[in-house]
């Protein structure tokens, strides 16, 4: 019987990641308020359930360089024309850029999604029901390693079990050992399988109501609402889809031209 206590912990382990896992899943599965009747989302609203904070900023960078109200090198090096900016988001844009009236994208799109104008345009959407509320899908990716990570430990624990010196065989009506490790393992398997199922389908940003105005949203035809969906991928211009693609490992010479 000195194989109880690596039960006992292999029930511990269990039990405290299938519990986590189930709070978790409980919180970003539980439904928020539906969407009102007729409520039409805004290009901004779209791209932060699509991407999130990032893709808004991105949706900014676009819609401006489209306006030609911003320049925008395939180096990767943003430069402004009108210093004026249209809403929050615009000017969120703009203060990132700096006085210099030029920079570098991706130092702007960190400035950009960070800023207070995509935190209350979050804080908006997660009151209206249609985002997650910060931190919800992480729970669950966090909550799920967790629980794989104790399958795993109950794996090696009942392999300890059996291979134990001094392990006699399961006698007639007895339970042989790895049967016992055999339950919290199914409970893990159980677990896994039940996130996989009911908080698979939901993103990381919008909720159920959130996704059901994403659908209704055709981004065939409009070049922002495709941009607010997909991302900067369904960019038609391939200059300003390498200015977001452009890798950092491209150096000195390209850098050297910025502005051209």
């Amino acid at each position: 019987m000195f194989w109880v206590p690596l039960l006992l912990l292999a029930w511990a382990a269990t039990g405290l990641t299938c519990g986590r896992l189930c709070v978790a899943a409980a919180r970003a599965a539980t439904p928020g308020k539906a969407a009102p009747t007729g409520r039409r989302l805004t290009l901004y609203e779209a791209a932060f359930l699509s991407g999130g904070p990032a893709r808004v900023a991105d949706l900014a960078l676009v819609a401006m360089a489209g306006a030609r109200r911003l320049l925008i090198a395939h180096t990767r090096w943003a430069t402004v024309v009108d210093p004026e900016g249209r809403d929050d988001i615009e000017r969120s844009v703009l203060g990132a850029i700096g006085p210099a009236g030029q920079s570098r994208i991706a130092p702007i799109r960190r400035g950009a999604a960070g800023a207070d104008a995509v935190r209350a345009l979050a804080d908006r959407l997660v009151a209206a029901g249609l985002a997650v509320p910060e931190g919800a899908g992480e729970g669950v990716a966090a909550g799920v390693r967790q629980v794989r990570a104790a399958a795993v430990a109950v794996l090696a624990l009942g392999a300890v079990a059996v291979l134990m010196p001094g392990q006699e065989p399961a006698g007639a009506g007895e339970t042989p050992v790895a049967a016992w490790f055999a339950l919290p393992l199914l409970l893990c398997a159980g677990c896994l399988l039940i996130a996989r199922v009911e908080v698979h389908p939901y993103t990381r940003w919008a909720s159920p109501a959130g996704q059901a105005l994403l659908r209704t949203l055709a981004a065939g035809d409009d070049r922002l609402t495709a941009v607010a969906v997909r991302g900067v991928s369904a960019v038609d211009d391939p200059g300003l889809r390498a200015a977001f693609s452009h890798r950092a490992g491209r150096t000195g010479r390209e850098a050297a031209q910025r502005g051209h």
